[in-house]
């Protein structure tokens, strides 16, 4: 019964080897586009480049978590119970930071009072005098 169990998967060595090599791919792809991201003016191509960063880490992510915690050879109904809390819980973060995110900008349209303290000035006193109730000298004539 082993044996057929380790048929169906293939030579193990041969799986590590391939894993490997494929992580090590991404990881040099992903440094390439860091590095040469890094002088990029144009602000279009820098945000493409950081979206396929981001993929990039997504697929690595995917072999590490398949391979390195034997999800890959699990049932189906194992995979779901940990895939579906993920898919939620990047959902509630996306979602909270788009909450955050419009509450900080309405509170800058429609608060008064906060916009009103945004823009007053406040005059700065040295230590130990009064020069706010003092009048500035007259002219010479």
């Amino acid at each position: 019964m082993s044996q057929d169990t380790h048929a169906e998967h293939g030579d193990p060595i041969a799986e590590i080897k391939k894993v490997t090599i494929i992580l090590s791919a991404l990881t040099i792809i992903e440094l390439i586009l860091g590095y040469w991201m890094i002088g990029m003016e144009n602000a279009g191509l820098r945000l493409a480049v950081k979206g396929s960063i981001v993929i990039l880490m997504m697929a690595k992510a995917f072999y590490i978590v398949a391979y390195f915690m034997h999800l890959k050879h699990e049932a189906k109904n194992l995979i779901m119970t940990i895939v579906v809390p993920l898919a939620l819980f990047i959902w509630f973060i996306t979602a909270f930071l788009s909450d955050g995110n419009s509450f900080k900008n309405l509170r800058n349209t429609f608060d008064p009072h906060y916009k009103a303290q945004s823009t007053i000035k406040v005059e700065s006193k040295e230590h130990g005098t009064h020069h706010a109730t003092e009048e500035a000298p007259a002219e010479k004539k």
